[in-house]
């Protein structure tokens, strides 16, 4: 099997994965609308008590079984390896609509050449750009430009991949440093700019009295564990590349807290250039702070426009969520063509392709007018119920089945950093608990509030994804292996 040719190189692989789009339009909002600076608390304590233990079990079995995350799972108990085919197929899922999100910041990328968006960037965005149907039944019709550029997208999803891990250790080489070196212009332009401490203050100000709200830390939670690639077989995949005997403690350290640096990070460069906007605007923070892609392609173009040298810095805005997304996508689609590779053994290459080809095509229905409400349906259905399953069940496989304290034993026999006695609770009592307590939280919510006030009809289907994947998951575990390599 290949191995990373540095440490650095699979640092540089597991911090690409874990830091995204998420990291830009999601955590900013998370912490403003949590207690601002006070949201950190829960938010550290999120990546200490869930975050790195996870990472370290995920390290851990990828660097002693060498396989990817369902073979290797399979290892610890055969009946668990849907275990690991649920986090893959979830992870493949995620793939599909993220590369569409990448299109459309490939899309912004050159329409930030020209400002085309104008003053009404709302306007732009939804009728202009996505040409949004009325509803999720309503199909519309299909966007050219977004198509093209999907196509792009997964075209350089498999040129990266083709080569195995040697190509990927090259490219993230690159597009790592490159995407942060790009946020730390925005923030520095963004600080500079009238009205920035406003946006800041709103960012930061702590609310305290947030941290008596269990929602508060529930949502610490969720942005950890969601963050950090965990339970999608990334992690497992990339840490079975390891050199014999490398360090699992300290990587997953610098792979965490890079994570949460860089999200911390992206929120200077988002509220410093909104109170920008608001300064510039006179509307108020509260009207104009929000996230996801009301974010990236509303508000924050809408402020980048009043900015001086606006297409450099919308450019620059553009690369730097492409190029954090870039890192992602690859190491999900990596995570499938893996396990597909080991289970039946495929050719790596050819599996890669058959990935990015199943990929493509199935993106292709979230071209449509419609597609935006699908997208936001797929991730909402996988991140609150399929990946939390995946993330539960790894937690009973790796603690209780394999044994938490084998694997801090065996951890601090090659880690710089020892793991204490808290480690083995951590992954056998409170990891599941709070996985639990977010299922079940979800749940609740789903049957009592719906989701976005989107039909009924359409978060039944959401689910039922979620269902067809832990039947598929069954399934693959009972398919035996093929001896012969075709």
């Amino acid at each position: 099997m290949d191995t990373w040719k540095s440490r650095f190189a699979f640092l540089m692989a597991a911090i690409g994965s874990a830091v995204g789009l998420g990291n830009i339009w999601r955590f900013p909002y998370a912490a403003y609308a949590n207690g601002g600076g006070a949201f950190l608390i829960p938010y550290m304590v999120a990546i200490f008590t869930i975050g790195i233990p996870l990472l370290i079990a995920e390290f851990y079995v990828g660097s002693v079984f060498r396989k990817s995350a369902p073979m290797a799972i399979k290892e610890i108990d055969e009946k668990a390896e849907w275990v690991g085919w649920l986090g893959v197929i979830s992870a493949f899922i995620i793939s599909i609509y993220y590369a569409v999100l990448m299109s459309w910041c490939l899309c912004y990328l050159f329409h930030s050449l020209n400002l085309v968006w104008g003053n009404d960037t709302a306007s732009f965005f939804f009728n202009q750009f996505l040409h949004l149907s009325p509803s999720p039944g309503i199909i519309g019709g299909m966007n050219a430009q977004i198509l093209f550029a999907l196509l792009f997208i997964w075209a350089s999803i498999y040129l990266i991949l083709h080569k195995g891990i040697n190509s990927i250790g090259k490219v993230v080489a690159i597009t790592v440093p490159l995407p942060t070196i790009l946020l730390i212009i925005l923030v520095i332009r963004g600080i500079t700019l009238p009205g920035a401490d406003m946006g800041l203050e709103f960012y930061l100000a702590p609310d305290f009295s947030k941290l008596a709200d269990a929602s508060v830390w529930l949502a610490a939670y969720a942005q950890t564990f969601f963050s950090l690639s965990l339970a999608q077989g990334i992690m497992i995949l990339y840490s079975s590349h390891l050199k014999e005997g490398s360090d699992i403690t300290n990587n997953a350290f610098i792979t965490a807290l890079a994570d949460g640096g860089t999200a911390f990070l992206a929120g200077f460069a988002v509220f410093s250039i909104l109170g920008y906007l608001s300064y510039q605007s006179g509307m108020s923070m509260g009207e104009i702070a929000r996230g996801g892609m009301g974010l990236a392609f509303i508000t924050y173009p809408a402020a980048i426009s009043k900015i001086p040298f606006a297409s450099f810095f919308g450019v620059i805005f553009f690369l730097a969520l492409l190029t954090f997304g870039i890192d992602s996508a690859f190491s999900m689609v990596e995570s499938v063509a893996g396990s597909l590779s080991d289970k039946f053994k495929i050719k790596r290459e050819r599996a890669t392709l058959l990935v990015v080809i199943v990929g493509f095509i199935s993106g292709i229905f979230l071209t449509f007018g419609n597609g935006m409400y699908w997208i936001e349906i797929m991730d909402y259905s996988v991140s609150n119920f399929a990946l939390v399953i995946a993330g539960l069940m790894e937690c009973i496989v790796f603690g209780y089945i394999y044994g938490a304290e084998r694997i801090r034993e065996d951890v601090n026999n090659v880690s710089e950093i020892k793991v204490g006695k808290a480690f083995p609770f951590m992954l056998k009592y409170f990891a599941p608990i709070v996985l639990g307590i977010l299922l079940l939280a979800s749940i609740v919510d789903v049957i009592t509030n719906g989701y976005n006030n989107y039909p009924s009809w359409s978060i039944f289907l959401g689910i039922m994804m979620v269902f067809l994947s832990i039947i598929a998951s069954l399934w693959l575990r009972r398919i035996k292996c093929q001896e012969e390599q075709y």
